[in-house]
């Protein structure tokens, strides 16, 4: 690959924006053993996990620097709010450090923007009063730009840490042009994560390049890995 990616960034700040998943029914113990051990070996930013993993996982890391992050109403956004207020706290009770939720896209598509105001507003309060960092949900592919702007207008009033292009388990993962649609809206207010078909050094590399600051990816140690043979 012709990029000169150590201008770009070094492969400690490339992996220190991972936030390394296994969002997997079937995983098993000995799947997220593998994914801590990982986490920990490449300092990667977080493990990405169903919430019914988080304790497991925040046992595995006990003592390291990486982060347990909890993946609430997922993948389909389609729990009542008193679910995902629920989730959250439960999640961050057993030791989750950050919390990506699904918004109701249902709600988006009716227009009913006070809807996913209070989604927000409700869900980022309790990680912030936490001291937790709170990432919400597009899910791109469902979305026309004119929705994704919307919701971003909304996050850039609300204020979550992050907003996230998909669950990785939609119709589409993340894009370029979405990761540059979110931030023209957003600017400096509210960080982008990328997921969602990131499985190469190039393709995260893109993503930085328009404007994501961390990556969910079930392929982080092959992209370091590949950052660390270049030439």
């Amino acid at each position: 690959m012709k990029v000169k990616v150590k201008e770009m960034v070094t492969v400690e700040q490339l992996a220190n924006m991972i936030d390394h998943t296994n969002l997997k029914a079937f995983a098993d113990d000995a799947a997220f053993e593998k994914l801590c051990d990982e986490a920990k070996k490449y300092n990667f930013k977080m493990v990405a996990i169903n919430p019914a993993q988080t304790v497991r996982c925040k046992k595995k890391l006990e003592g390291s620097p990486v982060h347990v992050g909890a993946a609430i109403g997922f993948p389909l956004g389609q729990t009542t709010l008193e679910c995902k207020i629920f989730e959250t706290k439960d999640a961050i009770e057993k030791g989750a450090d950050e919390i990506d939720y699904v918004i109701n896209v249902a709600e988006l598509k009716n227009k009913n923007y006070d809807y996913i105001k209070k989604e927000m507003e409700e869900i980022v309060k309790i990680c912030r009063e936490a001291g937790k960092t709170s990432k919400v949900i597009f899910e791109n592919c469902y979305l026309t730009d004119d929705e994704k702007r919307k919701v971003a207008e909304i996050a850039k009033e609300v204020k979550p840490d992050f907003i996230k292009t998909s669950t990785g388990f939609g119709t589409g993962g993340a894009t370029v042009e979405d990761v540059k649609l979110m931030k023209s809206v957003v600017g400096d207010e509210v960080k982008v994560k990328a997921a969602g078909g990131i499985r190469d050094l190039k393709t995260a590399l893109a993503m930085i390049e328009a404007g994501a600051e961390r990556l969910g990816t079930s392929a982080g140690v092959a992209i370091v890995e590949e950052y660390n043979n270049q030439k």
